[in-house]
């Protein structure tokens, strides 16, 4: 049932316009809902149903869907049955788009809360074809809005003990709820991007002011009782009316105040005003409140938006202060976040580190970038503009008019996305932005000077593309800072159009109307310019990685031109040597000579340029290695590409073969070579695809022609376990043109028709050579001393030990060897935590039992077990598949130690 409306017994107040918006969807009529129609199905599902006030229809499908589950599940037992109903329910109005019930209508029907509600219904995709994209694409938006909405209620709650005497308090308690009411109502109607965390944090500490500058004095604490000007509002008798209508108004904002919140908040207080002065008092004239000296009506202020909650059909954001259990975050991670490390010292003398909450890690990181940016100005600096000068053609005026268009074109996109009155906090961005740019230049260009002894570099600088791609690389690094483009809760890969308020990463690229080729080349130089932290340079690594696995390969991209004239030229033989994959991969490329690339024509060049010597030393040398000799001018910036997909792709295979064919190592390296052959003489199977499309096709095909039993189905399975993978890399594969399907039906019709003659020659007693195996090289941006984490632990680390002082990582008990350690009970400590995995966590999620091997790959054609119409061959077939799932998974999680223990290694 939808939320009571609540009344209020605090003074009320002028009275608020009615609402613009329409009324909620689930008010409109529907068809009535039939008890009789539904005898067949189980009576507490029905009931369930007519609870929700759900259709006909809607309750068809998800009886359908609940038995299609219930064969791919262990019994079940009756407590599980109603979350489970309720899971099904969920999917079922999300796909077909019915606006039945609220996520908080459902949750409460099932009494269940909203991350174990979330991690049910992913669970139901027992057989791959449960959850579709579009479901998948819905609970990572209520996701990620329930987090942001969590971490900005907590901050709420802390912000609130510091501004009120006593929120215990009954009518203080009433002033905090209409507050949080009131921000809700505004980030809802204000923000497009509803689980955009900074300026949804901004409009919060605009509500505040709003409602703390209409306290009473002595209800607050220092340092917000100096701002008060007057004693506070209420609502005046009859008999003083006349002199509460003389009062002059108030004024909109209280600067003072604002600048004091943003203060005590770790935000930026110029930010916070261009919020208040535009998002906010936009907000206030629609309610008619923007010189009221009175608190707005609370049940208006429900009724407002509990009718915009109803529209979004998600998550009645007041729970969060009612404390509601549907809400609440799980025990597992209050605890977390917490839990606060302590310098190795006495219990006595412990200094103790401030949680890293979610609103904290945001304010900290836009402060060290602007903190990074203080002597940078919006104006090229004097070293810079000497370069400038120092051009044969001077490129000053062309890089100030294309900055102007840029700032239009970003800022009018920005408002558009984020929300209608954004654009100045578009600007805003867009002159940190700026700032970047500039300073990341003339870092490039200090290092050129150095590297090549010439001060003159007019044809990079009067390249335009590299303006572009510097300048959105710069834009990213700001978004990304701010969190308005980040892939951890989000998703990654998605292959589908990104949605109109998704600011994620190419959304950049399509706002300048830049390539993602062009944009690769600068992502090394510019991290290797500049002092980044580490969220951020893997932020633009994880750009890279996802330009090379598809955005690159679109159709219109600049890559298939560089390929086609590549292959024109006489190198199709060689895009990249096979020989060079077992050398280290060299990462002394710079931005100038990939725009600059290709390299002098008329020289001899090694395909390609030697691993092991300079770009800039290549092409006057000799070739030294087997290999034709190629007579054309030679792509820099093509050959660095290829050799960072060729170990990109290596590396994810290597991955999945350790999951599925960990006791065939022999088929790794004959998958290895049809995947690189496929990627150098069949690009164009690449075109609007994926790089994983293709990995797993040439799995299957060499499992298929070696006779080793891997099924396409076992092959999603361990790919969906992959980390940085998404269902649309399998569920949505172009087919044809306009038409897309599943990896299978890509397999059939379009990779095995391509290369059956390539495929069938494994099967033959002389196979093709195969193809060198890529070194695996650490990331090129190294991190030193970073903390390694001890084998089979998740939350145990060791590092080098640094200066005294406080010690990180955050969150961690940490040991000093040789140092005195205290009680002896923190040895106890750590070995609970070694021996506390993720099993705790698993077990507060299994809803369920444990679902059996997965019976058949639904979304292929019915009845076809396999790519080539193969069914399964009885009971024997089904106790192979348990030993080679129950195999798989203990692959899965050695494999994921292991990456683990890598990655900390960088």
């Amino acid at each position: 049932m939808p939320p009571k409306k609540r009344n209020s017994g605090a003074a009320q107040s002028k009275e608020l316009k009615p609402s613009a918006e329409s009324a909620s969807p689930d008010k409109k009529e529907s068809p009535e809902f039939s008890v009789k129609k539904h005898r067949d199905k189980d009576a507490e599902f029905v009931t369930l149903c007519k609870s929700l006030r759900v259709t006909d229809l809607v309750c068809d499908r998800a009886w359908t869907l609940w038995k299609s589950v219930q064969e791919s599940m262990d019994e079940v037992i009756g407590s599980q049955q109603l979350p489970l109903w309720g899971a099904c329910l969920f999917v079922t109005v999300t796909d077909m788009d019915a606006a039945c019930f609220t996520l908080t209508q459902v949750l409460k029907a099932v009494s269940l809360n909203v991350k174990l509600f979330v991690a049910l219904v992913r669970k139901l995709d027992v057989n791959l074809d449960t959850i579709s994209t579009q479901v998948n694409s819905a609970l990572t938006r209520l996701e990620k809005k329930y987090d942001v909405t969590l971490a900005l209620f907590q901050r709420f709650e802390k912000t609130c003990k510091k501004i009120f005497a006593s929120v215990s308090d009954g009518k203080v308690r009433e002033t905090m709820q209409s507050c949080w009411t009131m921000f809700l109502l505004a980030k809802g109607r204000t923000l497009q991007m509803e689980d955009d965390l900074v300026i949804s944090f901004q409009l919060l500490l605009c509500a505040l002011e709003f409602f703390i500058k209409r306290c009473p004095s002595e209800i607050l604490q220092p340092p917000y009782t100096i701002n008060k000007v007057h004693s506070p509002p209420t609502r005046p008798s009859r008999r003083n009316q006349s002199k509460a209508k003389s009062r002059p108004p108030e004024p909109e904002v209280d600067m003072q105040l604002l600048e004091t919140l943003s203060k005590e908040n770790d935000c930026n207080a110029e930010e916070v005003k261009n919020v208040y002065q535009t998002s906010f008092s936009a907000f206030l004239d629609s309610l008619d409140l923007s010189r009221s000296p009175y608190f707005p009506q609370v049940n208006v202020l429900n009724q407002q938006y509990e009718e915009h909650y109803l529209k979004t059909r998600d998550i009645d954001g007041r729970l969060f202060f009612d404390g509601d259990e549907s809400v609440l975050a799980p025990k597992f991670e209050i605890a977390q976040v917490e839990r606060t490390p302590k310098k190795n010292l006495a219990d006595d003398d412990a200094v103790l580190i401030p949680p890293q909450t979610p609103v904290r890690a945001a304010m900290t990181s836009i402060q060290q970038l602007r903190g990074d940016l203080i002597s940078s100005g919006d104006q090229p600096s004097t070293n810079l503009a000497t370069y400038f000068k120092n051009c044969t053609v001077d490129p000053t005026q062309d890089v100030l008019k294309r900055l102007e268009t840029l700032g239009q074109a970003f800022s009018q996109r920005f408002g558009q996305t984020v929300g209608p009155n954004c654009v100045v906090l578009g600007k805003q961005r867009f002159t940190l932005g700026v700032k970047l740019y500039y300073k990341v230049m003339e870092a490039m260009l200090k290092s050129e000077e150095k590297r090549l002894s010439v001060q003159n570099f007019s044809k990079l600088l009067n390249d335009p593309t590299f303006h572009t791609s510097l300048l959105a690389c710069a834009l990213e690094v700001v978004m990304a800072t701010y969190g308005e483009s980040s892939f951890k809760t989000a998703g990654y890969n998605c292959g589908g159009e990104p949605s109109e308020t998704d600011m994620r990463f190419p959304w950049i690229l399509d706002v300048f109307n830049l390539t993602a080729f062009n944009f690769y080349k600068v992502i090394e130089s510019f991290i290797k310019a500049d002092s980044l932290s580490k969220d951020i340079i893997k932020h633009l690594e994880t750009c890279e990685n996802l330009i090379m696995e598809r955005i690159a390969w679109r159709t219109g991209s600049l890559l298939f031109e560089l390929l086609r004239q590549e292959h024109e030229g006489g190198a199709a033989e060689q895009v990249e040597t096979p020989a060079s994959f077992s050398q280290p991969l060299q990462h002394n490329h710079t931005a100038a000579d990939l725009y600059l690339s290709p390299l002098r024509p008329g020289l001899r060049v090694l395909p390609p340029d030697s691993p092991g010597t300079p770009s800039s030393q290549a092409s006057s040398q000799a070739p030294t290695q087997p290999g034709p000799t190629l007579h054309l001018p030679k792509s820099n910036s093509l050959s660095l590409f290829y050799k960072k997909l060729y170990r990109l792709a290596y590396t994810r295979l290597k991955m999945l073969c350790s999951f599925l064919l960990s006791t065939h190592p022999e088929l790794e390296p004959i998958i290895w070579t049809l995947f690189q052959y496929t990627l150098q003489h069949e690009y164009e199977l690449m075109r609007d695809r994926h790089l994983d499309q293709l990995m797993m096709s040439a799995m299957y095909a060499i499992c298929k022609v070696k006779s080793v039993d891997v099924r396409f189905k076992s092959i999603v399975t361990a790919y969906k376990n992959m980390p940085n993978t998404n269902q649309e890399t399998f569920k949505h594969v172009l087919i044809t043109e306009g038409h897309y399907d599943s990896i299978i039906v890509f397999y059939n019709q379009v990779f095995m028709q391509k290369l059956k003659t390539n495929i069938l020659q494994y099967a033959s007693p002389r196979p093709p050579t195969l193809s060198p195996i890529p070194q695996i090289p650490r990331s090129p941006y190294k991190f030193p001393n970073s903390p390694l984490r001890v084998p089979g632990s998740n939350n145990v680390y060791i590092s080098p030990l640094k200066s005294p002082g406080i010690m990180t990582p955050r969150s961690r008990l940490l040991v000093s060897i040789g140092e005195s350690f205290g009680p002896s009970n923190r040895f106890q400590k750590i070995n609970q935590m070694v021996n506390s995995r993720d099993h705790s966590l698993k077990r507060t999620l299994d809803l369920s039992s444990a679902p059996k091997p997965l019976k058949r790959l639904r979304f292929d054609v019915d009845a076809q077990d396999e790519a080539d119409g193969s069914k399964s061959g009885g009971d024997s077939t089904l106790i192979q598949k348990l030993a080679e799932m129950s195999h798989t998974r203990s692959r899965m999680q050695e494999q994921k130690m292991k990456e683990d223990t890598e990655s900390k290694e960088d």
